[in-house]
């Protein structure tokens, strides 16, 4: 009995080098294909940032509004913040801000920028129209087209 688990225990091998080599080979194209996917979705996930920021912001305006007889004079960096202290109003490189506004009494613009450089803008004008443009910086895929 003893003998023959002597025999079995000789008679078994580790791996070929052929073997292990096709599949460092495999594991290496899975990365190739996996790592660049990867990669987009935190330029994606930075913009949607932004995104939800800038339509903070939005909201925000239009609590200051209201809070102001319907006058958007009011409607700065500084005020949204004070309402709304969840919004970043300096720059950082970890997190998406709101970089400016524009106001006047009847209209009111904010505008995010996304930590890859995309900025976001959420525009009212005097007749209540509301209009979202995007910019995106050189190589980025934030924004499809203008607007989103």
């Amino acid at each position: 009995m003893l003998n023959r688990l002597r025999q079995r225990a000789s008679d078994e091998g580790g791996f070929t080098l052929i073997e292990l080599l096709v599949v460092i080979l495999i594991i290496g194209i899975l990365a190739a294909i996996a790592i660049p996917s990867f990669l987009s979705q935190k330029s994606k996930a930075t913009d949607a940032q932004a995104k939800e920021l800038a339509r903070t912001a939005e909201t925000t305006a239009e609590t200051i509004a209201t809070d102001n007889g319907g006058n958007y004079e009011k409607v700065t960096l500084a005020e949204l913040n004070s309402y709304e202290p969840t919004i970043p109003i300096t720059e950082t490189t970890k997190e998406a801000y709101l970089s400016a506004t524009t106001h006047a009494a009847a209209e009111y613009s904010v505008t995010a920028k996304s930590t890859n450089g995309d900025t976001f803008t959420i525009e009212r004008s005097s007749t209540g129209v509301i209009t979202r443009k995007c910019k995106a910086v050189t190589g980025s895929k934030g924004c499809i087209g203008e607007s989103w």
